[in-house]
C-alpha cells in the first residue's frame, strides 16, 4: 500500500481523526495578543488558564528588556552550528555553571530543546544490558526516549511505592544477570495532574537497591521548593537525585532545558547527546535571556508566594464546591467530572463562549471513559478576582451538568468552525 493512501484511510491518526470538527477551536486554537491573564480567542477577550508561565516572566518588563537587547546585539543566528563544532560560547558555559550551582550539582549541560534533550539523555545513558524502571504516568518525552532503549523496561504503578520496590527488586536481579545497571525515571511534578512524584519515598530505596535516579522536573524547576530549586528541594532529597532535568519552557517562559549531575556523567553526555551534537546550539539571545530569568528565579520568593496563594485558593475553592481535583500539589489543577465526550464539548463551548474562560479539556483515552478533565494552570500573573470568577463559573456549570443541560446534541451556542 502507498504510504500516503494508508495515512488518508485512517483519517490522520488518533487525534487527527477529529481535525474537521476540532481544528481551530478545540485543537490548535489561536490565543492572541500580549501574554497575560486575558488573551483574545476568536475575537473575544477570555480569561486564560492554559499557560505554563508559572512565574509571570513571559511579559515581565525586565525580562523583555534583556530579551530585546540580546536579540539586537546577537541576532537569532549566533552561534552558528552545534556546540561541539562551532556553537560553543562563554555565555553558554556561564549559564551552565549557574544552573549547576543553583541545583547544587557538580556540572550542567544546556539543551536546545527539553523534549528532544530528554529523549537523547535516555538514549545516551542506557545500553541493552541496563534495565529502566519508570512511573507509568511519565511524560511523552520519557516514553519516546524509552522506545529507543533495546533493553528491559519495567513500569510501576503511579506513585505506588510498594509496586515500585517490587519492580526495583526484579530490575536489580535482571541487571545483575546481564552485567548492566538500573535507572529509575520519574517526574518531579506531573504536568497533567499537578501531583508530585514520590521522590521522598523513592530516594531512601537506594539504601536497599542499587539504582540511579533521573527526574524530569520540567514543571517543578523554578517553582517548587523554598528557593525554587524544584521538587527534589521541596521534598528534601536533592542529594539523593543523581540526574536533574529542568526545562525552560515553564517557569522561565523560554525555550531549552538542561541536565545537571556529577561532572564525569555530564561530560559523558556532552560528547554523546545526539540531539545536541547534530543540532544547532541554543541561540545567544535565548542564553542571555535565560541568565536573566535564572536570576529572577533565584530572587523570586514573592512571585512563588503569590503563585501558590492563587493555586491554593483555586484548589481549595474547587474542593469546597464538591469538585474532585485529585492529588494536585503544584500549580496545575485538574478538575474531574463525570460525563461523556459530547458533554465535555458542550461544557468547553459554554466556558469559552459564555463565561469567557479558556482552559483545556481532556477526555478518553487520556482519562477513563465517562470522565472529563479540565486542566487549569495557575500562574503569578493571575489575581484572586480571577479565581473567584472562575470558581463561580464552575459552580454554575456543575449544576447545569447535573440538570442535563449539556447532554445529547444540545447546542450551547451556534458555533461555526472554518476548515
Amino acid at each position: 500500500m502507498d504510504i500516503f493512501d494508508r495515512i488518508k484511510e485512517n483519517e490522520g491518526g488518533p487525534l487527527g481523526q477529529y481535525r474537521k470538527r476540532a481544528h481551530g477551536y478545540f485543537m490548535f486554537p489561536k490565543l492572541e495578543g500580549e501574554i497575560g491573564p486575558y488573551m483574545t480567542f476568536n475575537g473575544e477577550k477570555v480569561l486564560a488558564w492554559t499557560f505554563n508561565n508559572y512565574l509571570a516572566l513571559a511579559n515581565d518588563p525586565e525580562v523583555r528588556k534583556v530579551d530585546a537587547e540580546a536579540a539586537a546585539k546577537w541576532g537569532l543566528a549566533y552561534p552558528m552550528g552545534a556546540r561541539m563544532m562551532s556553537g560553543h560560547t562563554s555565555l553558554h558555559e556561564k549559564l551552565e555553571r549557574e544552573l549547576a550551582d543553583f541545583e547544587q550539582k557538580e556540572d550542567a549541560y544546556l539543551l536546545n530543546f527539553g523534549y528532544q534533550g530528554m529523549i537523547s539523555i535516555l538514549d545516551a545513558l542506557l545500553t541493552r544490558h541496563d534495565v529502566v524502571v519508570y512511573d507509568e504516568e511519565c511524560h511523552a518525552c520519557i516514553m519516546d526516549g524509552l522506545r529507543l532503549h533495546m533493553g528491559l523496561r519495567i513500569k510501576y504503578k503511579h506513585n505506588d511505592i510498594p509496586d515500585c520496590e517490587k519492580v526495583l527488586a526484579r530490575a536489580e536481579k535482571v541487571a545483575n544477570e546481564q552485567g548492566g545497571g538500573v535507572l529509575l525515571v520519574t517526574e518531579g511534578v506531573y504536568g497533567m495532574t499537578g501531583a508530585m512524584g514520590a521522590l521522598g519515598e523513592i530516594v531512601p530505596l537506594k539504601k536497599k537497591y542499587k539504582f540511579r535516579i533521573l527526574i524530569d522536573d520540567a514543571h517543578g524547576f523554578g517553582v517548587m521548593g523554598a528557593h525554587g530549586r524544584g521538587t527534589s528541594e521541596e521534598q528534601g532529597v536533592m542529594d539523593g537525585v543523581d540526574l536533574y532535568f529542568g526545562a525552560f519552557a515553564k517557569a522561565m517562559a523560554a525555550i531549552g532545558g538542561f541536565i545537571a549531575g556529577p561532572k564525569e556523567i555530564i561530560n559523558f553526555l556532552r560528547y554523546n547527546l545526539r540531539s545536541q551534537i547534530y543540532a544547532k546550539s541554543l541561540p545567544m539571545a535565548l542564553v542571555e535571556g535565560c541568565l536573566k530569568r535564572l536570576d529572577m528565579i533565584r530572587n523570586g520568593d514573592e512571585r512563588r508566594k503569590h503563585l501558590f496563594e492563587i493555586a491554593r485558593a483555586m484548589q481549595n475553592g474547587l474542593r469546597e464546591r464538591g469538585f474532585d481535583v485529585g492529588p494536585a500539589e503544584a500549580c496545575i489543577t485538574p478538575v474531574f467530572v463525570k460525563g461523556t465526550v459530547p458533554e465535555a464539548t458542550n461544557i468547553l463551548v459554554d466556558l469559552r463562549e459564555n463565561y469567557k474562560i479558556f482552559c483545556s479539556v481532556v477526555v478518553y483515552p487520556v482519562v477513563p471513559k465517562g470522565v472529563i478533565m479540565f486542566r487549569i494552570i495557575c500562574t503569578a500573573m493571575h489575581q484572586m478576582e480571577h479565581v473567584e470568577y472562575t470558581l463561580k463559573a464552575f459552580e454554575e456549570i456543575k449544576k447545569k451538568l447535573a440538570d442535563g443541560a449539556y447532554s445529547g446534541d444540545n447546542d450551547i451556542k451556534d458555533m461555526a468552525i472554518d476548515n
